[in-house]
């Protein structure tokens, strides 16, 4: 039996697109690839929800802008890896990998 793990982070989004488009796309392709349920908050929005960082929908939704800053929450067996491989690809400012 594995022990659920809960990680947390806050990250500043530069790209100028903040979270919309290709970058929104690259972030839920992330958050998709780990087990772990995964939440994002827009923390330079006043009343901002939750959302489920796994769907487009909600990434959207936030409505993060350049300059914003957003809370990221996993609960799950790969929880602090999730956290990891998102918050890196917020530093590489959604550079795709080669």
């Amino acid at each position: 039996m594995s022990i659920d793990e809960v990680c947390e982070t806050t990250l500043a989004i530069d790209h100028p697109a903040g979270l919309h488009l290709r970058p929104a796309a690259l972030f839920v392709r992330t958050a998709n690839g780990f087990q772990s349920a995964i939440s994002l908050r827009n923390l330079s929005r006043d009343g901002a929800r939750a959302v489920d960082a796994k769907s487009i929908v909600g990434v959207m939704q936030a409505a993060v802008s350049q300059g914003h800053r957003v809370a990221v929450r996993a609960s799950g067996p790969d929880a602090a890896a999730a956290v990891t491989a998102l918050t890196a690809l917020v530093a590489r400012n959604f550079a795709e990998e080669q």
